[in-house]
């Protein structure tokens, strides 16, 4: 066993402090009069948890640019079908350049638009 000096301990959660319109607080007492959550904390903490989900970062990578018409090419031939979009944000390309590459490959009759 260890001996844990309980001022190194950092806390697991933080307090944060927020202000609310009178009207934004009157409806979040509405909320939790009419049972939907237990606090104004707990409606705060929910909305967090629900904004953070909704919030999606998406990641570029930075590839020549043959090796991103391989990527591109490839993911089609797996996929068959694919919205750009779709293309960009699961190799992590830039959207531009998928669709500069998708047009390219189009041309090429090496892709076909739907």
């Amino acid at each position: 066993m260890t001996f844990v000096n309980q001022k190194d301990l950092k806390p697991t959660a933080k307090t944060v402090g927020t202000k609310l319109t009178p009207r934004e607080f009157e409806e979040v007492s509405k909320l939790i009069d009419n049972g939907l959550f237990l606090s104004v904390s707990d409606f705060i903490r929910e909305s967090i948890r629900d904004k953070l989900k909704a919030t999606k970062v998406i990641k570029l990578r930075d590839v020549d640019y043959g090796t991103a018409k391989k990527e591109v090419l490839g993911y089609y031939r797996n996929y068959n079908e694919a919205y750009d979009y779709e293309v960009s944000e699961d190799l992590e390309l830039d959207y531009k350049l998928v669709r500069q590459i998708t047009e390219e490959l189009e041309q090429e009759g090496r892709l076909q638009g739907i």
